[in-house]
């Protein structure tokens, strides 16, 4: 299996039609044709929903496709780190969920572009099992976690920040004049939850039943959408502190006691670093001794 081969792969399954895959590759529609039979043969699966005017994909075309496009991103990454080993240069692939956390990232990032201008850095945002599977295919060089996560998988530095979980409300809620609230005042208001903090432990003074019953009208990725979906009356965020302006038209509540989240730094045990990457690392380490001092 070439990866050329996946390339023409990857175009027909864009544009739904040999004829114009063909146009876009400069290659002759019976060469591509002919080729991506050799592939279904190789693969032993029928890749595609062949009619007069397209070529779709079939359910393990789609599989494929997915895969593929993974395939190309390492494969491409891996270029250019080879090609930019000699003068400390090359791209660094990092995921991150959304905490002001990140802040340390950036200025280790600030640092090391300063003494190496040829470094760049590329971002990820995402919650840990995103982030899990793009660090175990090789996409992302490190990521920015919170706790739980499979410590067994990964080396890690422990961050020195810890995030404060609470209620982000509209500045006209009933409660937004409160400085905290308790787990339980939380039981009769319209909530919005991470994908990420969806877990009863979170939830410790509260019985399964009480949990079962709390009026959670959502789920949510990134705090963007969550903030949008707020302002719009359909919920309140349970979400970590720091991530709104408290004078726009929202409130952070603390919860009260304190529901803390930690946070690692982590990459993938026997991951071979490229020098890029051990630079931003040694950089990343003093920034974090620094903190702890």
């Amino acid at each position: 299996m070439e990866i050329r081969t996946l390339k023409y792969f990857l175009e027909i399954a864009k544009t739904e039609n040999m004829t114009s895959a063909a146009r876009n590759l400069h290659v002759s529609q019976s060469a591509l044709s002919r080729q991506m039979t050799d592939l279904e043969r190789e693969i032993g699966k029928t890749l595609f929903i062949r009619t007069n005017r397209q070529t779709l994909l079939s359910e393990d075309g789609l599989h494929l496709a997915r895969r593929v496009e993974e395939i190309i991103a390492l494969v491409e990454k891996t270029e250019k780190e080879m090609h930019d080993e000699k003068d400390i240069s090359g791209e660094i692939h990092i995921g991150a969920g959304e905490t002001k956390g990140f802040s340390l990232l950036c200025e280790a990032m600030k640092r090391v572009q300063e003494k190496y201008p040829h470094i760049s850095f590329s971002t990820y945002s995402g919650n840990a099992t995103d982030i899990s599977e793009k660090l175990e295919h090789g996409l992302l060089d490190f990521g920015l976690m919170f706790e739980p996560f499979s410590k067994e998988r990964y080396q890690y530095i422990d961050f020195p920040y810890v995030n404060k979980l609470g209620l982000i409300v509209k500045s006209d809620h009933p409660l937004a004049n409160q400085k905290s609230i308790t787990e339980k005042e939380i039981r009769d208001i319209p909530l919005l939850v991470s994908s990420r903090l969806n877990d009863k432990n979170l939830f410790q003074e509260l019985s399964n039943k009480e949990v079962e019953a709390l009026k959670i009208k959502g789920t949510y990725n990134l705090i963007f959408n969550a903030i949008l979906m707020v302002n719009q009356g359909i919920g309140s965020a349970i979400a970590i502190d720091g991530l709104i302006n408290q004078d726009n038209n929202l409130r952070f509540l603390q919860f009260e006691p304190e529901i803390n989240l930690k946070m690692y730094f982590v990459w993938k045990k026997n991951h071979i670093h490229t020098k890029a990457s051990e630079v931003f690392l040694e950089e990343l380490q003093k920034i974090i001794q620094d903190a702890r001092n």
